[in-house]
C-alpha cells in the first residue's frame, strides 16, 4: 500500500509539473509585446516642452498607419539626426536632449512608435524597421547628411536602418546585441530564441553597416549591460569608436557627455 501510495505521489507531481511550467511560458508569449515595448503618458506639444522650434507632424505609412513625429531642420551645412527612441514613455521625457540637438543647429526627426502616444497600429520589429526606413527616406529628401541615433530598444532599429540606407554616422545608445539575447538572460529557463517574435538582431545586422560608427555606454548599465556594447563594437567593421562611460548607468549617458563625444566624431569624419 506504501509503495502505491508513493507511486500516485510521483504520478501527481508528474502531471502537476509541466502545469507549472507551461502556464508561465505560455502568458510571456501570448504578452510578450508587453515586456518589449511599453508606451506611457501623453505626448506633449514641444512648445510645451521648450522646443518652440520643432513642428509635429503626421506621417503616414506604406500600410496607411499615421505616427506623429517631431521635426526641425538643420542650419545650413549642419547635419540631421534621425532619432530611435526607447522602449517606454513618449517623446516628451526625451525633450531635454532634443533641445541639445537643435542648440547645436542640427535637425531633428523622432516618430513617436506604433502604438505609443500620438500614433496608431500595433508595435512589432518588422513594422518599426519599415517605419524607420520610410522616415529616413523622407529625412533624406530634407537633408542629405543623416546621423542614426538609437536609444536603448531605438539601437535595434537604428542599426538595420543604417544597415540598408547612407547615412553620415550610426550612434547606438547604450544597445544590445539582440533583444532576445536580454529576455535569454531574464527568463533563462525559457526557450525565448524559439518563442520570441520581435528579435532585433543587431549583432547580425551590424556587419552590414558601413557608416562611421559610435557605441556610448555605461560601465554600470543593469538593464544592457555594458558587455553588449562591446561585443557589437568587436562585430562592427572600421571606422568604429566605442566609449564606455564609467559610472555611468542605462538612462544618464547624455548628462554624462555623450552628446560632446558625438560632436567630436563628426568633426573628425569632416576633415
Amino acid at each position: 500500500m506504501r509503495i502505491r501510495r508513493g507511486w500516485r505521489t510521483f504520478i501527481g507531481m508528474m502531471t502537476i509539473v509541466p502545469v507549472v511550467y507551461i502556464f508561465p511560458v505560455s502568458y510571456l508569449y501570448v504578452f510578450q509585446r508587453s515586456f518589449v515595448f511599453k508606451p506611457g503618458g501623453e505626448l506633449a506639444v514641444p512648445a510645451d516642452k521648450g522646443l518652440a522650434g520643432i513642428d509635429v507632424r503626421s506621417f503616414e505609412m506604406a500600410d496607411g498607419v499615421r505616427l506623429t513625429g517631431w521635426y526641425a531642420s538643420a542650419e545650413a551645412g549642419k547635419p540631421s539626426v534621425l532619432y530611435f527612441h526607447g522602449n517606454a514613455g513618449n517623446l516628451s521625457g526625451r525633450s531635454e536632449r532634443f533641445g541639445t540637438v537643435l542648440a547645436s543647429g542640427f535637425g531633428l526627426l523622432v516618430a513617436s512608435y506604433r502604438g505609443y502616444p500620438g500614433s496608431e497600429g500595433i508595435p512589432g520589429e518588422r513594422q518599426l524597421i519599415a517605419d524607420g526606413l520610410a522616415l529616413f527616406d523622407w529625412l533624406a529628401g530634407q537633408n542629405d547628411q543623416i546621423v542614426v541615433h538609437g536609444e536603448s530598444l531605438g539601437t535595434g532599429i537604428a542599426v538595420a536602418v543604417a544597415a540598408s540606407r547612407d547615412a553620415r554616422a550610426l550612434v547606438l545608445e547604450a544597445p544590445y546585441t539582440a533583444a532576445v539575447d536580454i529576455a535569454a538572460r531574464q527568463y533563462p529557463w525559457i526557450p525565448v530564441g524559439l518563442l520570441m517574435n520581435d528579435q532585433f538582431l543587431s549583432r547580425e545586422r551590424i556587419r552590414d553597416v558601413s557608416e562611421p560608427l559610435l557605441i556610448v555606454h555605461g560601465s554600470d548599465d543593469r538593464v544592457i549591460p555594458v558587455g553588449h556594447g562591446k561585443r557589437l563594437h568587436a562585430l562592427a567593421s572600421e571606422p568604429k569608436r566605442l566609449a564606455v562611460i564609467e559610472g555611468a548607468s542605462h538612462d544618464d549617458l547624455w548628462p554624462r557627455g555623450l552628446w560632446e563625444r558625438v560632436l567630436r566624431l563628426l568633426a573628425e569624419i569632416s576633415r
